[in-house]
């Protein structure tokens, strides 16, 4: 009978080893760096998937619903039974300009007020918040207007005189005011609200005669899916789309998130962006840990299985053994680090109860999937090359403790698991240019580290003088350059942990103040249209009187595209239904000698004063296929006027500024009818808006500034919710660097052994430490920190589109922050070092 035939089988000698190695706290490194992996990872994504789909949902108040039919004619009675039929819950309004007037009695005053008309279900989404009473609380309302009454703004009051109570006449009715308009939430941030709010009953409307045939009436449907379920609002809005195309429905459209308002779809869109990073950034962190857990596990195996060879397990017994340990292991830490995540993503639920007022929707299977999807990755790439070695060890090594020590892995293991965790990387980016911006930012950083890393050990170890030199000093350097392939892994290991942190702290301060400051709080809130020419100096002149210093000020024409290139522009022409809605309707044109402040030229050149040139926005560029160098033509007001296109400009429409698609790069253009437009922040003087419209009384004064603070509340609450997904991470990030300092304990305590049994006393060892762990530290922090600003640069520019640079300091404090790091990591995971006896070092060594 052979020794083989008493062997266990490969399932039951997995299994004795997993309870074995468990018990001995053998795989306590690698199940926490695998917990903690996916914990931080699932928790970020949790939270993520869970605020995202909060944002849009909270968000879709300023559409009115999830999805919005707007035409200019009565909806069809198509669209509305098909949003009935699948259950959807929808309401009607209908918008327009109109003047509303005083009673003589009352001064019979008027003015141009944008009436709102709508039925009992509005808003589906959102909360309208008004006042009873002028100064008042502010109570929410729903239904809107009971028949015979109107709600107002307060501007509305202000400019006719009037007062709670008093009649409003519209048309021909006469309607009470009986509430004052606070918070609407559909009003929207463009101009589409250009005027006054003036909301009335749907069944007022007849009664107005408002609506005529050449009336210009804004006709909106507004579709909500119940539950928070917006998979049938999809299905709905594509469906639109197609009917609209089908049935050749023009001036129909579909608005929702994706193709309202700029300014909030980029709030969105930065946010998503911040959230995706820090869950990239995670990720980082954890190939990292896990790199450490795994590369120590293996190294603490090898006498095991050079006993296993010695007693006749074959080498695919052992490959298959480990192999299967290490994936039991990965799937129960992976899926407890699923259930922490879980319940660690309610805690960021609960810190951000007072700034989510609703409740958020329940999280998606998709982060607890690829949770488990990257614990197993990252086992495979990082943990799978060292188990494969471990059936490799000879028998030898029983007697021979030199050899079959752990080489580099395999380059094709390496690489499939390398590619398949950066796979993963770039999918939960959301964001290929963001992905690719991190990820390869970070892997290059890890070739520069490494790098570096042998250069300074190389500078290192002929830097010292050892007949000169302190004797600490001496032994501290003669520690890490006896090892340079192990001292290059621990810096390289260091640094990556710190760039994570360092990237958090840059992103945390300098580009969320960014952030912020595209759309700032002391953004423009007034927008003033329909200026004369001759009212010019005496306008800047009032905004000035009363203390309006910064403004901007723009001619405004509106055009008609007719022609590109000689040829004659039609909707037909496009596929596109954005680019057929741009060309079937007039464009809002200016010009200026001057490139506007809030403008950037990305391609060609802004020359002032020349002629027959045009710049044209990136993205209206994209949409009709225009590039440098075609030929626009426009109609405006009967005159044709043509240009070449000399520039492209980047806008800014988060800045809630004056921008214009088209502009022409001259001082004057007197052959054409213009009037201007002004944006500035009000002051908070009491009547400043009333006393505009009595010394200007044709212009439009448009007050955005409800719609401001909706967009920078929302902004502020993704602000929050990053800040708490920094914090997290922060923290996994500092326990990672402690792992990869308290991996080399046990290769620590064998060499002070034998340095304090020759001699050598508690305080100089203790001091040969610190000095290791500064100097490991500072240098994984210098290179950790200049490589943050690149990368930070990178995502700031490329990704987060914003104008950044690092201050100066960032290195010398990431030196700093590195080597106080590491010395206190080190000093809390290494304090048994010194303590423990030598005897029983060296008996633990040799068994």
């Amino acid at each position: 009978m052979t020794a083989t035939s008493f062997a266990p089988s490969v399932w039951r000698l997995a299994w004795r080893q997993t309870v074995r190695d468990f018990r001995a706290g053998e795989l306590r490194l690698l199940v926490v760096a695998v917990m903690l992996a996916v914990a931080a990872l699932t928790a970020v994504g949790f939270f993520a998937n869970r605020l995202n789909t909060g944002l849009e949902r909270d968000a879709a108040q300023l559409l009115g619903g999830d999805a919005v039919v707007a035409s200019d004619k009565p909806t069809p009675e198509a669209l509305v039974a098909d949003a009935q039929a699948r259950g959807l819950r929808i309401t009607r309004s209908a918008v327009f300009p109109s003047m509303g007037r005083a009673p003589d009695d009352r001064g019979g005053a008027s003015r141009l007020v944008a009436v709102k008309a709508v039925d009992a279900s509005y808003p589906l989404r959102g909360r309208l918040r008004t006042q009873t009473t002028a100064g008042g609380p502010e109570e929410a309302a729903t239904g809107g207007p009971a028949p015979g009454t109107v709600w107002v703004d307060a501007a509305v009051l202000e400019s006719l005189g009037l007062k709670l109570g008093d009649a409003l006449l519209l048309g021909d009715a006469s309607l009470r005011i009986d509430r004052i308009i606070t918070i609407e939430p559909d009003r929207g941030a463009g101009f589409i609200s250009f005027a006054p709010r003036v909301m009335l009953a749907m069944a007022d409307l007849p009664a107005t005669g408002l609506i005529q045939p050449a009336s210009r009436v804004t006709y909106r449907l507004a579709v909500a899916a119940p539950g928070n379920s917006l998979a049938e609002v999809g299905r709905y809005v594509n469906e639109v789309k197609q009917r609209i195309e089908r049935d050749a429905l023009r001036g129909v459209d579909v608005e929702s998130l994706e193709s309202g308002s700029p300014q909030m779809r980029r709030t969105l869109d930065r946010g998503e962006k911040f959230l995706n990073l820090v869950a990239l950034l995670a990720a980082l962190l954890a190939a990292v840990a896990v790199a450490i857990a795994a590369r120590d596990f293996a190294n603490r195996h090898l006498d095991d299985c050079a006993m296993l060879r010695v007693l006749g397990q074959p080498q695919r017994s052992i490959a298959l053994s480990y192999g299967l340990e290490f994936g039991l292991v990965g799937v129960v830490a992976s899926l407890l680090g699923v259930a922490i995540g879980f319940g660690v993503h309610h805690v960021f639920i609960w810190l951000l109860a007072g700034l989510v007022q609703t409740e958020l929707p329940p999280p998606g299977v998709w982060p607890a999937f690829f949770g488990l999807g990257v614990g197993l990755t990252l086992l495979l790439g990082f943990g799978l090359p060292p188990v494969l070695q471990l059936a490799r060890v000879p028998p030898l090594r029983v007697i021979r403790r030199d050899v079959g020590t752990l080489k580099a892995s395999s380059l094709l293991v390496l690489a499939a698991g390398t590619l398949g965790f950066a796979g993963l990387l770039l999918a939960v980016s959301s964001d290929l240019k963001l992905g690719l911006i991190a990820v390869g930012g970070f892997a290059a950083a890890v070739l520069v580290f490494a790098a570096l890393s042998w250069v300074a050990v190389q500078v290192l170890r002929r830097a010292v003088p050892e007949t000169r030199a302190p004797r600490w000093l001496v032994l501290a350097t003669r520690q890490i350059a006896a090892r340079p392939a192990f001292a290059v892994l621990q810096v390289s290991a260091l640094s990556v942990g710190l760039l994570a942190l360092a990237l958090l702290v840059l992103l945390r301060t300098d580009l969320i103040d960014s952030w912020r400051a595209a759309t700032p709080p002391n953004a423009p809130n007034r927008f003033v249209i329909n200026l004369q020419p001759d009212q010019s100096d005496a306008f800047q002149a009032a905004l000035k009187q009363a203390g309006v210093q910064r403004y901007d000020w723009f001619p405004m024409i509106r055009g008609r595209l007719v022609a590109i290139n000689g040829q004659p522009v039609n909707p037909e022409r496009y596929t596109e239904e954005r680019a057929r809605r741009l060309v079937d309707r007039e464009f809002n044109l200016s010009h200026d000698a001057q490139l506007p402040e809030q403008n950037q030229v990305i391609a060609g050149r802004w020359t002032p004063d020349e002629p027959d040139a045009v710049s044209v926005e990136s993205g209206l560029a994209e949409t009709l296929g225009l590039k440098l160098g075609d030929r626009m033509r426009f109609d405006i007001g009967g005159t044709q006027r043509e240009g070449r296109i000399t520039s492209l400009r980047k806008l800014d429409f988060a800045s809630m500024r004056v921008n214009f698609f088209v502009m022409f790069p001259l001082a004057k253009m007197d052959d054409v009818g213009t009037t201007y437009i002004s944006a500035f922040r009000a002051p908070e003087t009491p009547g400043f808006d009333n006393q505009l419209s009595r010394d200007f009384p044709n212009i439009t004064n448009v007050n955005v500034a409800a719609s401001l603070a909706q967009v920078q509340g929302v902004l502020d609450q993704v602000i929050r919710a990053v800040e708490f997904l920094f914090g997290f991470t922060l923290a996994a990030g500092l326990v990672v660097l402690f792992a990869a300092i308290t991996a080399t304990r046990e290769a620590r305590s064998r060499e002070f052994a034998i340095m304090r049994a020759m001699g050598a006393g508690r305080t100089l060892l203790a001091r040969v430490q610190r000095t290791e762990l500064l100097g490991v530290g500072a240098l994984a922090g210098l290179l950790a920190s200049s490589a943050a600003m690149g990368v930070g640069w990178a995502l700031a520019r490329y990704a987060f589109e914003f104008s950044w640079t690092a201050p100066w300091w960032v290195p010398l404090a990431g030196t700093v922050a590195g080597a106080l790091l590491a010395l206190a990591a080190g000093w809390w995971g290494l304090r048994e070092v010194l303590r423990r006896p030598v005897v029983e070092t060296l008996r633990r060594a040799q068994a």
